[in-house]
């Protein structure tokens, strides 16, 4: 089997990296190669500009840096963690599976602009990322779909109700909506996998989402190892 590339969106605080181990667990455990990786990848050099415009130093507000240049912080960082690390797990034919990837720039860049200029940044940030740094496409996107009141509250439970451990981004209920309304969009129009993660105002249990994506998954694993599009449509 050629390597493939699954990756698990969503806005913050929507059980991103919780579902992506335990995808890597289900995988693992069938003798699989999987290597599980997490966007920014905070722990190498590579990231130092996403920690600087995150913390502020560029502006106290997403808005303060553009799309463009914002998107060019993260896919840096993409295209070290590929070179340096996953990229040898994809060459031996194993299963990477990524906590965020070049689909949070559609979501949380795309915010940043007017909606009739969304498609046109889209074919910049695909051909940006894709063709001119060369790091992979995706072979799967999950996007996990959670009301930004929802991702709120659960990450105030993660900071203890400390706004101050928030990054801009997470701090700034007005972008995180705009963030939502960007991602409906980009699933749509990029044929991500959309899995519902709420009942009402009220999570769905980990154990019930899991199976929603591991059935996309399996399926994507099993039928789509010729796919070269920009994302399996399975």
């Amino acid at each position: 089997m050629d390597g493939k590339l699954i990756v698990i969106e969503g806005l913050d605080g929507s059980g991103k990296a919780t579902q992506a181990a335990l995808i890597r667990q289900d995988l693992e455990r069938e003798g699989l190669l999987v290597e599980q990786i997490s966007f920014p990848d905070y722990g190498s050099d590579s990231s130092a500009l996403v920690k600087m415009y995150l913390r502020g130093e560029f502006g106290s507000h997403a808005d303060d840096v553009n799309a463009y240049a914002a998107s060019s912080f993260y896919a840096v960082d993409r295209y070290a963690s590929y070179k340096k690390g996953w990229k040898k797990t994809l060459d031996a034919g194993g299963i990477v599976i990524a906590d965020r990837y070049t689909t949070s720039n559609t979501i949380y860049q795309c915010s940043k602009l007017p909606a009739e200029r969304w498609d046109k940044f889209l074919d910049w940030l695909f051909h940006y990322e894709y063709e001119l740094l060369g790091i992979p496409k995706a072979d799967l996107t999950v996007y996990l779909h959670v009301e930004p009141e929802v991702s709120q509250e659960l990450m105030n439970r993660r900071y203890d109700g400390d706004e101050a451990k928030k990054d801009i981004h997470e701090k700034d209920m007005e972008y995180i909506e705009r963030s939502q309304k960007a991602a409906r969009y980009c699933a749509k129009k990029l044929g991500w996998n959309v899995i519902e993660c709420c009942n009402g105002k009220e999570m769905r249990s980990i154990g019930e989402i899991h199976e929603d994506i591991m059935a996309i998954a399996r399926k994507c694993l099993d039928d789509c190892s010729d796919i070269n599009n920009d994302f399996c449509f399975c």
